[in-house]
């Protein structure tokens, strides 16, 4: 443990057996070891900026609640009881994700966080909690996302056609599943901005009024700009070969600003800025399939789901430009595409607490495959170890 001082280490090594009703406990050995250089005073720093980690901190107790609450609805809306419920997955809310390798003295550092504290949703449910999903990939060796081709593999799979699911979520990614069985070599990467960036422009524009383009009706009505997207398509981002992974990092806040500063420049109607904006996410997809899906892959299918699917305008976009392949939505396949992604970590939680891998390693970079996330006991929890 580290004190709030953050003078260093200290590490115990304890053997504790059971006597009688009691825990017995032995110290085997104990060490205190300083941090390295700089890095006490890069903790204390954190002080300098109280505002904003009151926030990280408060938030990651509400979306706990929220996320708590959502459950609890859930099952009521299902006529069931929580005491039926088994266990609870929850992905939580990323506010950073860093794939990019960073040195830190002789170490290279990948880092996420996802806020949303599964402490309380074992409390308020009483049902165990899996959640912290990403941080395993990334201890070994991967990007930490995305982290659903396998649960896509077991609801999607054909036996006969090879198929693309392709979720629209605030980052689109992609997974090719190949006819026939679960494959353990799955293709599966981030493909660029899905809703992200779309929805922060609408926002912008319509002053708060309106957090997203409903069915599309606003870049239905625009003309996109051609030397905007093929400007924006030359992001970084699409010169780096999967396996890899983005978010709010690469196509957030600061892109939308960005956008929203050359589209004064260049006095663009709010419509056609929108309908650029969205076809940039529709190129992010059909590129990323052109350069690193069809080459290797003869895709007979196209299915999509996530949020994006409600925006029309998105799906013919994709159709025309994916034709002739045949592209529809999950739903069409008995499968609600709103849903697929909240299944996928139901998925990811069982194989964790059945003690199964649940990361593809062709698919983040990943060493090898982990059991993904942390169990938070619930009521009733009989523990690992007897």
């Amino acid at each position: 443990m580290s004190g709030t001082s953050a003078d260093g280490i200290d590490a115990a090594l304890v053997e504790i057996t059971r006597e009688g009703n009691q825990p017995a406990v032995t110290l085997l050995h104990f060490e205190r070891r300083p941090y390295p250089s700089g890095i006490r005073d890069r903790i204390l720093r954190l002080a300098d900026h109280p505002d904003a980690l009151r926030e990280v901190c408060r938030l990651n107790a509400l979306l706990g609640e929220l996320f708590a609450q959502a459950v609890l609805d859930l099952v009521e809306a299902a006529r069931m009881s929580v005491t039926e419920v088994t266990l609870i997955g929850s992905h939580g809310q990323t506010v950073c994700h860093l794939p990019i390798p960073v040195a830190e003295g002789n170490l290279l550092l990948r880092s996420t966080l996802q806020i949303g504290e599964p402490c309380v949703i074992a409390e308020r449910t009483g049902r165990s909690t899996v959640a912290d999903f990403r941080p395993r990939d990334i201890a070994a060796g991967g990007e930490g996302a995305p982290l659903t081709p396998y649960p896509h593999s077991l609801l999607f799979r054909h036996p006969d056609r090879c198929r693309v699911i392709v979720n629209l979520g605030g980052i689109s990614n992609l997974t090719v599943l190949p006819p026939g069985g679960i494959s353990h070599d799955i293709v599966a990467f981030d493909a660029g901005p899905g809703n992200v960036l779309i929805d922060g422009v609408v926002r912008r524009l319509s002053g708060g009024t309106a957090e997203y383009d409903v069915d599309g009706t606003w870049a239905a009505s625009g003309n996109v700009r051609q030397d905007l997207l093929k400007r924006w398509l030359g992001h970084p981002f699409f010169r780096r070969p999967p396996p890899r992974s983005a978010g709010q990092e690469e196509f957030g806040p600061r892109m939308v600003e960005e956008i929203l500063v050359q589209a004064e420049q260049e006095r663009m109607p709010p419509a056609d800025l929108v309908a650029t904006v969205s076809a940039f996410s529709v190129e992010a997809v059909v590129q990323s399939l052109e350069a690193h899906v069809f080459p290797r892959h003869t895709v007979e299918e196209v299915l999509l789901c996530g949020g994006g699917v409600q925006n029309r305008w998105l799906r013919e976009a994709l159709k025309v430009r994916l034709a002739p392949r045949p592209v529809r939505a999950t739903d069409d396949v008995g499968f609600p595409a709103r849903a697929v992604e909240a299944t996928a970590f139901a998925i990811l939680a069982y194989l964790t607490f059945t003690g199964h891998v649940g990361n593809v390693p062709s698919a983040t970079g990943a060493r090898h495959a982990v059991p993904l996330g942390k169990i938070i006991p619930g009521k009733g929890y009989a523990g690992m170890v007897s």
